[in-house]
């Protein structure tokens, strides 16, 4: 610089107050080594650390004069001629005591590497260049090299795996974003390992503007690392606060949106590696589902099941289900069960054997089907629901019908709130509908451990069904025996529907049921 660029450029700083500006920071309660860096601050920062600042500089104009700057900032500075001093310009910081820190080489290659590792020239401590990772969201796309994405994703990230994918896109409208955004190939939150923290920093310029900021993305898009460099955003004095928040706004849609499209354009190219890491990051697409309602429907499109017309393993959209339903079918069929051999077996299953039901394993599904309720039109039903699909048709005589609904009824007590003859059964004795599902009732139970629910059902019943033939023909010779029958023939009911929180308390009536069997017996053989 030149004398006069001097007092125009630092000569003002001095004037304008660095102790005035280092007071009221200290009464606002901040940090001064914590503001280090931050936009804004400039070169008051070095009055935060140092007693004194020396600045050496000569400006490359022919026949100029070197020149040394000095203040303590306390609003004067001094300015004299220097000998020996090269083009160009260096400034010298007199730490104070308690700032030495800042002078270990350690340390100041930790500031470089975080808040200035991508900006476009060499930084060198003690010789030795620091910024050696290239940011390659500004470089052409197709000279990045895989071992450069898997180096950068490390870098940025602190990860060891390897991404399963990534996007690098450019947008100038409605806002000016550069991103390079990767998809981790493992999740730690499956292991108990506690919810990730926010992986996408936002820079400006190449310089780090905000680490991880928690608004830059939806809570469910975490798992997501990566940068967005947009010079957009107006700053404040503090990098931590960014002025306009309409503005991260929108920045925010645009991510989510190019997100959940690029997952999808995965999902239809490459279905079996979209599988894989689907199986370990599906449960961040169901809380999408639940929690994102601007992006809902659109996330219910990375969903994927098993079902009853694929074999195991071979999962299936949402939008396959419906490209294949038959113009007679409204609805989408569902059941929630821990394993496919459940599901297989499960009594609920026996009136839809000519339709495809999904099969959604995750405690996750039974909260995004009920917080979905349609997809693309058509509603997301659940085959447990009392209104299934008709199987095997009634007696013909109602009579008979309503009185054996009453003696259920009767015999199984306020535990069920109504006996109806099944529809829809054709192998099973009978079943409950209409229930709290298994999956809600782990949930409810993780959230309040104490917690205890009364279970409540509807119960439909086989008249077709020997067991029930056999029951309410006993019931006009042994009707002790005849009721106990009925109250395990529910139990049973319950156990398949997965109600039963804990097998031993159905103990008492198993060992009550084998005890009136075992005294009718004895009668007999006497």
């Amino acid at each position: 610089m030149t004398r006069e660029e001097l007092i125009q450029n630092l000569g003002t700083i001095a004037h304008s107050g660095s102790k005035a500006f280092l007071n009221k920071l200290k009464e606002s309660g901040k940090s001064s080594e914590g503001i280090i860096g931050q936009f804004g601050v400039g070169f008051y920062s070095t009055f935060m650390v140092g007693n004194s600042v020396t600045v050496y500089t000569k400006s490359s104009l022919p026949n100029s004069t070197g020149y040394c700057w000095k203040s303590d900032g306390t609003g004067t500075y001094s300015i004299s001629e220097a000998e020996n001093v090269d083009e160009g310009t260096t400034i010298i910081i007199h730490l104070r005591d308690d700032c030495l820190d800042f002078a270990k080489e350690s340390k100041i290659i930790d500031l470089v590497k975080n808040m200035s590792n991508f900006v476009g020239f060499p930084v060198t401590v003690n010789g030795a260049k620091v910024n050696t990772v290239e940011p390659l969201w500004t470089l052409d796309p197709k000279k990045v090299t895989t071992e450069q994405h898997n180096e950068f994703y490390r870098f940025i990230s602190a990860m060891w795996d390897t991404p399963t994918y990534h996007v690098l896109f450019r947008t100038d409208a409605p806002i000016d974003i550069n991103a390079l955004l990767y998809f981790p190939s493992s999740n730690s939150e499956r292991f108990g390992m506690g919810q990730m923290d926010f992986g996408v920093s936002h820079y400006s310029k190449k310089v780090l503007i905000q680490k991880k900021p928690e608004k830059l993305l939806p809570t469910w898009l975490r798992f997501v690392k990566g940068i967005v460099d947009s010079a957009d955003l107006p700053l404040n004095l503090s990098r931590e606060l960014l002025q306009d928040s309409r503005l991260i706004g929108r920045i925010k849609s645009v991510l989510s949106n190019k997100i959940i499209r690029f997952l999808e354009e995965r999902l239809k190219s490459d279905p079996k590696m979209y599988d894989t890491w689907f199986a370990e990051f599906g449960n961040f697409i169901r809380e999408g589902v639940c929690t994102d309602s601007e992006n809902s429907a659109n996330i219910a499109k990375l969903l994927r099941f098993e079902s009853s017309t694929r074999q195991e393993g071979e999962l299936m959209s949402l939008q396959e289900y419906v490209n294949a339903m038959p113009d007679s079918q409204k609805e989408i069929y569902y059941i929630s069960a821990s394993d496919r051999k459940t599901a297989e077996s499960s009594p609920y299953l026996e009136a839809f054997k000519d339709h495809t039901v999904l099969f959604s394993y995750e405690p996750l599904d039974e909260i995004v089907m009920t917080n979905l309720q349609k997809f693309a039109g058509k509603p997301l039903k659940s085959v447990e629901s009392s209104d299934g699909l008709s199987s095997e048709q009634l007696p013909e005589k109602q009579d008979h019908v309503d009185e054996a609904c009453r003696w259920f009824q009767d015999a199984l007590g306020p535990q069920v709130t109504s006996v109806k003859p099944s529809r829809r059964l054709s192998s099973s004795p009978a079943l409950v509908v209409d229930h709290e599902s298994p999956a809600m009732r782990r949930i409810l139970r993780q959230i309040d451990s104490k917690r205890t629910r009364a279970i409540k059902v509807n119960f439909e019943i086989n008249l077709n069904h020997d067991l029930i033939k056999n029951i309410l023909e006993l019931r006009n010779k042994d009707e002790a025996l005849a009721r106990h029958l009925a109250l395990q023939v529910f139990n049973n009911a319950l156990i398949s529907a997965g109600l039963v929180d804990d097998p031993r308390s159905l103990l008492p009536s198993i060992n009550s049921l084998l005890e009136a069997i075992t005294k009718l017996t004895e009668v007999k053989k006497n």
